[in-house]
Order: structure tokens, then C-alpha cells, then sequence
């Protein structure tokens, strides 16, 4: 099985709580964001994780 052919992991740790931005302190990512995960298609979890990258490269 390919790397592409896996599931894409949640990015979750399991620290859910959301700040005055409505963003995860866990995961980064936005509320609607989480909603979504569960039914997103594997290209709308990678646009997700790409917002995540960049939530947590900017509060670094």
C-alpha cells in the first residue's frame, strides 16, 4: 500500500479546547474544521491540514 492509498490521519492529540479564534489549542485546527473532518473527502483533509501547518507555524 502506498503512501497515498492510507488514510489521512487526523492531526487530533487529544487537547480540545478552542481559543478566542475558534481554533484548537491541540490540533489548530478551526471549529468548522473539526465538523468537517469527518466527512471531508482526502483533498479537503489535506486543505485542512495545510490551514493547521500554517496556524502552528505562525504561533511558534
Amino acid at each position: 500500500m502506498s503512501e497515498t492509498d492510507q488514510p489521512i490521519k487526523s492531526p487530533c492529540i487529544e487537547v480540545c479546547a478552542l481559543d478566542d479564534h475558534n481554533v484548537c489549542i491541540g490540533c489548530y485546527r478551526t471549529a468548522d474544521e473539526i465538523i468537517d473532518w469527518f466527512a471531508a473527502s482526502d483533498e479537503r483533509k489535506r486543505v485542512i491540514l495545510e490551514a493547521v501547518h500554517r496556524r502552528r507555524t505562525a504561533s511558534s
